[in-house]
């Protein structure tokens, strides 16, 4: 991995200071001034015009991975291996902590796999995330994503809760069970697969066309918009993010009337534990996501 040195900018600080007359000076400057490691990559689905930084390495996904996961479901149901109405019930112990509701609902509860689907996406439930899992395991996830060629995307294991609240780690994939890939907890990728998984289900070509469709109006419904879609209220929007103290990530498409551009964008190695909206990740994710539009919608450089 090469080496940087960060320095550290304040949110007041990322909004004031001027930008460059050129994007993609800016991009590099704000890199630059981020105490963190940053991995992006963006790419014009129509021109093909892209943009990347350290877009080929491996990073942690956090709730990204359930984008991935999502499309497995997707793929299960269509090969008739499992059915959206199918009643999973919720149990005390298969409750964790984080994001979501359904560790606050009575034990006993039974919802049908298309609910837990959208909850895991819509609201990132961690509780609907393990219960999917247990219902198709990571291991299917990977062999989805071997399918479509994307080798470097891995679901590891099942979500243990949030920090204040972790329970022992479980539901482990073949993957999961690597030395190399415990770093990564929940699931691990690259900026560039996660844009190429965009890619793929905005031209129609994850599972069916009618199921890609289905999956890119869920990712519109995603209720965190803090992200990506912080600063591109004008436009149609579809993503997925995820957070962990240190790490703050969003993968999605967003749609311009010049076409649709996919980016996936991670933010690690932060030093302050922050969840509030105003996280100095989110920040930067939200100004590289602007900034990554007006580079691939401008003229290419002479």
């Amino acid at each position: 991995m090469r080496r940087r040195t960060f320095f550290s900018l304040s949110a007041a600080g990322l909004a004031s200071v001027g930008q460059s007359a050129d994007p993609r000076d800016e991009i590099r400057r704000q890199i630059a001034l981020f105490e963190g490691e940053v991995f992006l990559y963006a790419r014009h689905l129509g021109t093909g015009l892209a943009y990347g930084w350290r877009e080929n390495e491996r990073v942690r996904t956090a709730s990204t991975i359930k984008l991935p996961i999502m499309a497995a479901v997707f793929d299960k149901v269509r090969r008739g291996e499992a059915r959206w109405d199918e009643p999973i019930e919720l149990r005390e112990q298969d409750k964790v902590s984080g994001s979501g509701v359904l560790s606050e609902l009575s034990p006993g509860l039974k919802l049908p796999l298309r609910d837990l689907v959208r909850l895991m996406i819509v609201i990132s439930d961690n509780t609907a995330t393990n219960l999917v899992l247990d219902r198709i395991t990571a291991d299917a996830v990977n062999a989805f994503l071997d399918t479509l060629g994307l080798k470097q995307t891995r679901s590891l294991r099942k979500v243990r809760g949030d920090g204040a609240d972790l329970k022992a780690a479980s539901g482990w994939s073949k993957a999961g069970l690597l030395e190399e890939n415990r770093r990564f907890g929940l699931g691990v990728s690259t900026s560039r697969e996660m844009v190429e998984l965009l890619a793929l289900l905005e031209q129609g070509k994850v599972v069916s066309p009618e199921d890609s469709r289905e999956m890119l109006a869920i990712l519109e419904r995603q209720q965190y918009k803090d992200g990506i879609g912080r600063r591109l209220s004008a436009y149609r929007v579809a993503s997925k993010s995820g957070a962990l103290d240190a790490l703050r990530s969003d993968v999605g498409l967003v749609y311009t009337p010049k076409g649709a551009i996919a980016m996936a964008i991670t933010v690690d190695g932060m030093k302050k534990v922050d969840y509030t909206e105003d996280n100095a990740g989110l920040l930067l994710i939200a100004s590289l996501a602007r900034l990554l539009v007006d580079v691939l919608l401008a003229p290419p450089p002479a």
